[in-house]
């Protein structure tokens, strides 16, 4: 792994050296930073994965590109076809851009506990926005399973009504194989092969399934860990006795996640909305990366690692979104 041990030692890129076709061609290849600063005190390495750097500023600009390319080439989805898809934000505006290129229109169902930049990006882009309300007693900004249930069942009755091509992030396989075939070579590629373990806060499983797999193919001893909410972790064999986190896009106390069938994980970490919280904060005061709330439950956990069983070790995380999509929220208050 290449190392610059000042942070002014910046690596000199050469631009690309042709006028790429379409933003669609720019995203993935995303940068790959030490983060030294976060880590002072503790024993090994964390290595972020800037994937809030996209051009609709997240991870999920991967997933929406391939899924629709992929629909496309197969046929099942045809020229000027609409496209639905029920989101917590970031899918949304991924599948917005990619649909603004690709000539169909876009609709966008969220439940109206997600952050209203994102719906506002997201319209912005052009789609059409379709706003679920939450169950009773459900806080704004803290979408449950529950709330984000009632957001699929009106984006099937949308697909069904209009003759819409359901993207259905949660089952399309092209989901998980934009990590495996992206994310995870560049992950192995930037770090030279040497990464101990990978830590994911676990939305649609997307991912941590690809990346998993991607890793482990080239290394088996690599270990990859499933992140949830403190309180709603499920896939670790808990009881969601609270569903109701900040942790915006992901903690859906989902147990049957279709991507990470067959994955072979090493373990799970639990992290409450507080830690994500103050691990975002610290990644944007100490590191200079405004970035969500997942990317703090990232950090958190990779720390926790680093503090314990894994000491000494390199662990790579993904920064999924921007910070700039939480200003409404209590993240930065």
């Amino acid at each position: 792994m290449t190392i610059h041990d000042s942070a002014f030692d910046v690596q000199s890129v050469p631009a690309p050296r042709v006028v790429l076709p379409s933003v669609l061609a720019t995203i993935g290849c995303t940068p790959m930073v030490r983060l030294d600063r976060l880590t002072a005190g503790v024993r090994g390495t964390i290595v972020a994965k800037l994937e809030y750097l996209s051009p609709g500023g997240s991870k999920k600009d991967r997933v929406a590109a391939r899924i629709i390319e992929d629909a496309e080439r197969s046929g099942l989805l045809r020229p000027g076809q609409p496209v639905v898809e029920c989101t917590s934000g970031n899918t949304g505006a991924g599948l917005a851009i990619a649909c603004a290129v690709t000539g169909h229109p876009f609709v966008a169902v969220l439940s109206k506990g997600s952050s209203a930049e994102r719906a506002r990006m997201i319209a912005a882009l052009g789609a059409e926005i379709v706003l679920v309300d939450q169950l009773p007693g459900s806080a704004p900004g803290q979408v449950t399973g529950d709330d984000f249930r009632l957001v699929e069942r009106e984006a099937r009755r949308i697909a069904e009504q209009r003759g819409a091509f359901r993207s259905d992030q949660f089952e399309s396989g092209s989901n998980p194989d934009a990590h495996f075939l992206g994310t995870g070579p560049e992950i192995w590629s930037q770090t030279s092969g040497e990464v101990d373990a990978f830590v994911d806060f676990v939305g649609t499983g997307g991912s941590l399934a690809g990346v998993t797999r991607a890793l482990k193919e080239r290394k088996p001893s690599v270990k990859c860990f499933a992140v949830e909410p403190e309180g709603a972790a499920v896939l670790a064999g808990q009881q969601a006795v609270e569903p109701r986190h900040p942790i915006q896009g992901g903690g859906f106390s989902r147990l049957d996640l279709t991507h990470l069938r067959g994955v072979s994980l090493d373990g799970h970490i639990q992290v409450s909305g507080d830690q994500a919280r103050s691990a975002s904060r610290l990644l944007a005061t100490r590191e200079g990366i405004f970035a969500g709330f997942s990317a703090g439950a990232n950090v958190a956990a990779a720390l926790h690692l680093l503090r314990g069983s894994l000491s000494g070790a390199t662990v790579a995380v993904l920064i999924p979104d921007s910070g700039l999509k939480y200003l409404s929220t209590d993240l930065w208050e």
